[in-house]
């Protein structure tokens, strides 16, 4: 920031805009743009080089809530140009209140987790949550148990405490050694991921993004041989396929119709 202001100063000077007032605007961008990075379910390396990935998970990787306010703010104010500053700072306290919200509305989907957790007896190794896309009202809960992971969709405006739970399996890496790829995913990932066979592909995927049957970010990590063994590959990303289950159900679970399942009605919780 201080080599951008000095820059900026020395080749575009404004008369009005002291190097001070350079140097804290240009910190200010780099500074918030990773911390609001933090608030998404993938978060990001906030002290890099110091390895560590760090997320607050409360805000959907996009989330037009939150930028809208800025958009209108910044809209207005270069159109009606006196009121940019006052416009500007509308825009800023409307989104930050917004991004408090979405922390409070996972303090409270995480409490109701962690009770419906106990209530069960789930060896939870690890509680993954997030809001699903484009809402902060309904949140999808990952919780790894072993060499099985549970799966739940909970709402804010859900009338009753009690979630359900739908188990699956995780799998398990096949191979003797782990590429550092895979080793690279399972940091990046806290180690939210599942291991599938499919065909004669080995697919690891990620967890944290997608829903039940529909995972966003599935790799081939090996093929299957003319041998029979496994032969490790560069990790390619598969194609997306047909989205299955009812997504239009996404709307009545998240005003809190609680029959519906996280696997959005393709199996009941007993048979999944």
């Amino acid at each position: 920031s201080l080599l951008l202001a000095g820059l900026f100063k020395r080749f575009k000077p404004l008369a009005r805009w002291s190097f001070s007032r350079l140097w804290f605007l240009i910190a200010a961008s780099l500074i918030t743009h990773p911390l609001l990075d933090t608030f998404t379910s993938y978060g990001t390396q906030l002290l890099w080089p110091i390895a560590g990935y760090y997320s607050l998970s409360s805000v959907f990787i996009i989330d037009p809530l939150y930028t809208l306010p800025l958009l209108i703010a910044i809209g207005v104010g270069l159109v009606k140009r006196p009121l940019l500053s006052r416009c500007c700072a509308i825009g800023l306290i409307l989104s930050s209140v917004y991004l408090g919200w979405t922390l409070f509305a996972k303090g409270l989907i995480e409490n109701r987790a962690e009770a419906s957790i106990a209530a069960v007896s789930i060896n939870a190794d690890a509680v993954f949550i997030t809001p699903t896309p484009l809402n902060t009202l309904l949140w999808r809960v990952v919780i790894l148990d072993g060499e099985r992971y549970w799966e739940v969709l909970a709402s804010v405006l859900d009338n009753q405490p009690h979630i359900e739970f739908i188990a699956q399996p995780k799998g398990q890496w096949p191979l003797a050694l782990e590429p550092s790829e895979l080793t690279a995913l399972q940091t990046f990932t806290h180690d939210f991921v599942r291991y599938d066979v499919q065909a004669d592909d080995l697919v690891v995927s990620d967890l944290r993004l997608g829903m039940f049957g529909n995972l966003a970010f599935k790799l081939k990590f090996a093929e299957l041989g003319d041998n029979g063994k496994w032969q490790p590959i560069l990790p390619a990303r598969l194609p997306q396929g047909t989205i299955r289950g009812d997504m239009s159900k996404l709307r009545d679970r998240a005003l809190g119709d609680q029959s519906i399942n996280a696997s959005l009605d393709l199996c009941a919780a007993a048979t999944c």
